[in-house]
């Protein structure tokens, strides 16, 4: 088995071209409409060539265009009604190697994100295939399709939003017999490595002695030993920024067992986490200016003797006790104790990644990711960023009025509400008590999944809202500093 975390990097270098006029292969990206004009100003061997083969423009429909010696004279990309704006994540794997230029006629979305459409279209998760297969993704750039851009292009921007969208599909994507705590916590010790960042980390009983009873509980039954792993980087005095991810590495629902259809998919559970290091690796290497930290409570929410249960109470990090409510809403307690170390510090902008709750997917389904913060500015920031680069998120209520759905008999809060509708909400509302200080805090209630196979995004690990959240970072931050 190839490397789950590198395999299909190496694609990632020679996608693009800067643009310096010289000739490569124009695409045509056109819906039905389009196409009718382009035939209108076509004539011969190209239009006769495209009513032998009924092309009509139809949504992912390609057509190769030849020319006089047999060679490749252009490429038609249907785009049918309405335009994906990743439509251009179907070519890179049709296409033989050579260079290729958009046509300007492309439509603004469909040309706007076409880089990165690019490079989704050559993603596969290979790690578990045959070489054969595996080496599908590791072509040299002379071997690849690659995209011509403009001369103002910033190739490095680009190549660090890709390898940030590819290491966390791929973590994502690796089982959880590959990917547990032992090895997220190495994940994280070559992220800290490879930005010259510290890293530290707290494992098993240290939990306790440090104060982290809540991460503790959760992973304590299983065969590897639940910790809190913990990157910072960045100048001292630099703005805060504190990213807080769930990495629940597979979750059986503990006590409260999950079905086995509803189990199969929780090697994603520990989606959060991949975001959290995709983004953090994304910003160190942009060299933003920032102090960042990154903190990810790695555990395994198993079934044994040491398994936490339904009616315990539970000591947190900020004092409060906590009544189980059901242990397979594991998630928000490892996610509390972070929250309450990371609000200690009172950062500028804390978010927090978790695939934390169903509820979230019956409100927005698995493609609009829903987000919780008190901050107004900083939730139109997001808002507008997810629109603008098609990472799409939505602002859900803190809703005081359900905040007494959380009271407890016999502890000071209860994990999960007494109601069983607005479970996305009370879940937020519930890691709001953990947040004291820090205005511009945010939570993510992210799926990191496709469910049905669309341009660039196969079924699978997905990287979802980072985009969003990244393009605000640099809004705010910039890049540079920490040379």
């Amino acid at each position: 088995m190839s490397d789950p975390i590198e395999n299909g990097m190496a694609c990632l270098d020679g996608l693009y071209l800067v643009d310096k006029g010289k000739p490569a292969c124009l695409i045509y990206a056109l819906d039905p409409k389009q196409l009718e004009i382009w035939k209108q100003a076509n004539s011969g061997q190209h239009l006769a060539w495209v009513e032998t083969t009924n092309f009509k423009a139809s949504a992912n429909e390609v057509l190769l265009l030849p020319d006089s010696a047999g060679g490749l004279s252009a490429v038609l990309l249907g785009l049918g009604r309405k335009a994906d704006p990743f439509a251009l994540a179907v070519l890179p794997r049709k296409l033989p190697p050579g260079h290729y230029r958009l046509d300007n006629s492309c439509p603004a979305d469909v040309a706007k994100m076409a880089p990165l459409a690019w490079a989704l279209g050559h993603y596969r998760f290979t790690a578990y295939r045959s070489h054969a297969g595996a080496t599908a993704n590791n072509a040299k750039a002379e071997e690849l399709a690659r995209l011509v851009v403009p001369a103002e292009a910033d190739i490095a921007a680009m190549t660090r939003m890709n390898r940030a969208v590819f290491l966390a599909r791929n973590l994502i994507n690796t089982p959880a017999e590959d990917m547990g705590p032992d090895a997220l916590h190495q994940v994280m010790q070559s992220l800290a490595d490879t930005h010259g960042a510290d890293f530290s980390a707290i494992v098993g009983d240290d939990l306790l002695a440090e104060n982290y009873p809540m991460i503790h509980a959760v992973g304590r039954a299983a065969a590897q030993a639940p910790r809190l792993l913990d990157v910072r980087w960045g100048r001292q005095d630099a703005p805060r920024v504190t990213l807080v991810g769930k990495g629940v590495c597979f979750d059986t629902g503990g006590l409260n067992l999950k079905t086995g259809n509803y189990m199969d998919l929780m090697k994603k559970d520990m989606g959060g986490a991949a975001l959290c290091i995709a983004l953090a690796d994304a910003i160190m290497a942009a060299n933003m200016d920032v102090r960042l930290r990154v903190l990810v409570g790695a555990v395994e929410n198993a079934i044994g003797p040491g398994a936490f249960r339904p009616g315990d109470v539970l000591a947190s990090r900020n004092g409060m006790s906590v009544e189980i409510g059901n242990t397979d809403a594991e998630g928000r307690l490892v996610l509390a104790d972070m929250l309450a170390e990371a609000d200690s510090e009172q950062p500028e902008i804390m978010v927090d990644f978790a695939t934390l709750t169903g509820a979230a997917r019956v409100a927005m389904g698995p493609e609009v990711i829903p987000f919780y913060t008190h901050d107004d500015a900083l939730a139109e920031d997001i808002m507008q960023a997810g629109a603008g680069v098609h990472d799409p998120m939505w602002r859900m209520p803190l809703w005081p009025g359900y905040d007494g759905w959380l009271d407890s008999q016999i502890a000071d809060v209860s994990h999960i509400g007494s109601s069983p509708m607005g479970g996305s909400i009370t879940a937020a509302l519930f890691l709001a008590r953990f947040v004291k200080a820090t205005p511009s805090w945010m939570h993510v209630d992210v799926y990191a999944w496709n469910a049905k196979s669309r341009p660039g995004r196969p079924v699978g690990g997905e990287a979802q809202s980072i985009r969003a959240v990244l393009q605000v970072l640099e809004q705010r931050f910039g890049n540079g500093g920490n040379g």
